[in-house]
């Protein structure tokens, strides 16, 4: 299921592509996995609203000539804001019942970055990810050391409280009676409602940002709560530069998935090697990662070129992206 807002664009199987000389361009997502074809519409509708507005607010700020690393940063707290991806309000909870969120940024330009993990009461992990980037010698701070340091800051905080929901409680409920460990899952609907997966698990729900500007500076952020029923203390691929999340002079990108598999990969700093090292384009280089270097059903990336290019692979049932170049072309999708 897919449909575009503006014009229509190319596509090929299981990816958006979008190919400009140069100008502008955004790609954003609400995580990769197994997500059933005949999911509610009202699940459906609730998350591509999201990213259609989140799409706009992007696009806004691009004309506005704002760089890519606040754009990136902003729509990413916009989809943290939303309980219906698994990040920020909407985070999964561990197997204690508790949040450990976490969030990266990275600036192409300087190689700049920060990031967060275990984090409990922040309303916006990847805003505090930037202040570890802007405001310390460091690069990634956690758990208490994070929290102390956005009580530093003067960030938004709030009781932890916050983010749990019921529908979150729910289905840590239903991971534990099914004794597993689930990936980025948010759908609050029952477990014996689903397509098998060969390993009992679901995947969507992580989010992430990247951009490029006409002048070819990129950004990435990405932001989770990583796994329903986690162990306390786990961090997974999205706070790790390289894995998760990467942006230098050749391309931005960010992963979604199963965490463990991406780390493993080194996902999102290999696309940027094969494009500085052997000289591949985006596309090239994102469908030999997808397909070589990771095992089906497990990965999903969004990614821009400093020329403008757009890709948003994967080799999962589908994942939620929305992406949008200067030109005016646009599109949400989801299988």
């Amino acid at each position: 299921y897919s449909f575009s807002l503006l014009k229509p664009i190319t596509k090929t199987r299981g990816a958006i592509i979008i190919s400009v000389s140069m100008g502008w361009a955004i790609a954003l997502h609400g995580g990769a996995g197994d997500i059933p074809r005949d999911l509610p519409p009202e699940l459906r509708e609730l998350r591509e609203s999201c990213l259609h507005r989140c799409l706009g607010i992007a696009i806004d700020a691009l004309n506005s000539h704002k760089s890519p690393l606040d754009v990136v940063e902003l729509v990413v707290r916009e989809l943290e804001n939303d309980p219906h991806f698994n990040a920020g309000k909407g985070s999964v909870l561990t197997n204690n019942g508790t949040v450990e969120m976490e969030a990266c940024i990275m600036d192409g330009s300087t190689k700049n970055c920060g990031a967060v993990s275990g984090l409990t009461t922040v309303v916006n992990a990847v805003s505090l990810a930037r202040l570890v980037m802007e405001k310390t010698p460091h690069i990634y701070l956690a758990f208490k050391g994070a929290e102390a340091f956005a009580r530093e800051q003067g960030v938004e905080t709030v009781d932890s409280s916050h983010f749990i929901t019921p529908q979150n409680i729910e289905r840590l409920k239903q991971a534990k009676a099914a004794n597993s460990v689930q990936v980025d899952y948010t759908q609050p609907i029952p477990i014996v409602d689903e397509p098998p997966v060969s390993n009992g698990d679901s995947q969507i729900g992580t989010v992430g940002c990247v951009a490029v500007d006409s002048s070819g500076n990129l950004a990435a952020a990405t932001s989770t709560g990583g796994l329903v029923n986690k162990m306390v203390g786990r961090i997974g691929d999205t706070p790790l530069v390289g894995a998760g999340t990467y942006a230098n002079k050749f391309c931005a990108v960010s992963c979604t998935g199963k965490g463990e598999e991406i780390i493993r990969a080194t996902v999102a700093r290999d696309v940027a090697a094969l494009m500085e090292y052997k000289g591949l384009t985006l596309k090239e280089a994102t469908d030999y990662v997808i397909k070589e270097s990771t095992p089906k059903g497990t990965t999903g990336l969004i990614a821009v070129s400093s020329t403008g290019e757009v890709v948003t692979p994967f080799n999962t049932t589908g994942m939620f992206r929305a992406c949008a170049t200067q030109d005016g072309k646009t599109q949400i999708g989801i299988w």
